[in-house]
């Protein structure tokens, strides 16, 4: 029975369409990271980058490298966006991006994360096998039909991410359209909308739009009846957050997904008005299935299990950041704060100030007074620069935190010294105290 479901064949021109929209949008990120300035101010410019801890040896190229980094990985998308010598294209696109989202994290962001899985999603797709430099040079790869797990592992993916959205938003301080007024007062700007932006009705069908779409839009996708009205209301939804929240290619990348939903006749009769159409439903088992079945099933156990983790950590999400990244918690609080950081030298007992802007960028400063594994690691940076040096040091962190407008309260224990400290990857923090965070 799941082998007749996993790999039953259908039309693949959803899957072809989508390699192509796919490989677009990622040249877009990689050259606009160029262009827009976001490699030079994220990876360029600072003296040293917050890598996810244990990454701490994948470090940006020296120089104008990254640059030319961007530049090759522009060129790997458009191998797969034209279909040339696609598995090598997407595996190169694939490893880069990775390297590029585990170096750095002052610019984290859960679409990054997203376009790192969807990527490795795509080194098994067969999205070559039509409308490619591939079959042109190749004409024996060509077919007109994928395995139906192909189509499937795109839903669940999506249905993981939406669901996992819409649940986070399910407290008190979404619900009351606080964060969504605080996040509105930075648009007030906005040319037409930024007044409308401010009204207290908006923020209330903000908030609970959000919830409502993220947790009905896969299964209304699904139902054919509900499929074209929930398409052009995903539209909607997606435009405004790109007008609003400018979030590169999101937006765009989440409304080619919807090619899953639609009937494939439609998909082909719309975009590949030359290829013919596959109705044979034949199942073709591969000689490496279970290991097919077991790679994917191993996946989505990550991925369901990933984004639970921050319940079972000590205290609140919101204030301690632990179990927050992977976890689609998007765009759910503002949190500001202010950090001072002090040294002592061991040997002479006497004590300064670090002066901030002397070591980070200003996104880097925003991370540095809020975050608290950015707080650790810069805190060995210090201690490993003056180790250079030759000097024993502690490092001590006094941080105040506001999340979602309440009052700045403590959030580290200014008596510990997190250069002395490990970091605790899957556990509470004891140098951050309690919270009083509902």
């Amino acid at each position: 029975m799941l082998n007749k479901f996993l790999f039953k064949h259908i039309d693949n021109s959803a899957l072809i369409v989508f390699r192509i929209i796919f490989g677009l949008l990622c040249f877009l990120e990689s050259v606009g990271a160029i262009f827009t300035g976001w490699v030079k101010k994220t990876l360029i410019d600072p003296k040293f980058t917050f890598s996810f801890i244990g990454f701490e040896w994948l470090q940006p190229l020296p120089g104008n490298g990254m640059y030319f980094y961007y530049a090759v990985m522009g060129l790997f998308a458009l191998g797969v966006m034209v279909g040339y010598k696609y598995r090598f294209s997407i595996i190169g696109f694939t490893l880069m991006w990775a390297a590029t989202y585990f170096m750095q994290k002052s610019s984290y962001n859960n679409h990054y994360y997203l376009l790192m899985l969807l990527s490795s999603i795509m080194a098994f797709m067969p999205a070559n096998q039509y409308a490619s430099v591939d079959v042109h040079q190749n004409p024996s790869l060509q077919r007109f039909s994928m395995p139906q797990w192909c189509k499937w592992v795109f839903v669940l993916q999506l249905f993981i991410v939406y669901t996992y959205a819409s649940v986070a938003k399910l407290y008190p301080d979404w619900l009351d359209t606080i964060v969504i007024e605080l996040l509105m007062r930075s648009k007030k700007d906005y040319i037409l909308v930024g007044e409308l932006l401010q009204q207290k009705t908006v923020h209330y069908f903000l908030a609970y739009g959000g919830i409502l779409f993220d947790g009905l839009i896969i299964p209304l996708l699904l139902f054919k009846p509900t499929r074209r009205y929930m398409f052009f209301i995903s539209v909607f939804f997606h435009l405004f957050n790109s007008v609003v929240f400018q979030i590169g290619i999101f937006p765009f990348l989440s409304l080619a997904f919807t090619l899953f939903f639609f009937e494939p006749q439609t998909i082909q009769k719309i975009f590949l008005k030359t290829k013919m159409f596959y109705n044979k439903s034949a199942v073709i088992l591969p000689k490496k299935k279970n290991i097919l079945i077991s790679l994917f099933a191993i996946y989505f156990i990550i991925q369901i299990g990933l984004p639970l983790r921050h319940h079972f950590i000590e205290d609140n999400v919101l204030w301690t950041e632990e179990g927050h990244r992977m976890s689609w918690r998007m765009m759910l609080r503002a949190k500001s704060g202010s950090a001072t950081y002090s040294i002592k030298n061991n040997t002479t007992g006497k004590k300064n100030i670090v002066k901030l802007n002397d070591y980070l960028t200003p996104k880097q400063r925003r991370a540095a007074t809020t975050k608290p594994d950015v707080m650790w690691q810069f805190a060995q940076h210090l201690k490993e620069e003056h180790q250079a040096k030759g000097e024993d040091i502690s490092v001590f962190v006094n941080a105040k935190v506001s999340v979602n407008g309440r009052p700045y309260k403590l959030l580290t224990n200014p008596k510990v010294d997190l250069a002395a400290i490990d970091w605790q990857t899957i556990k509470h923090s004891d140098w951050l105290l309690k919270s009083d965070l509902n």
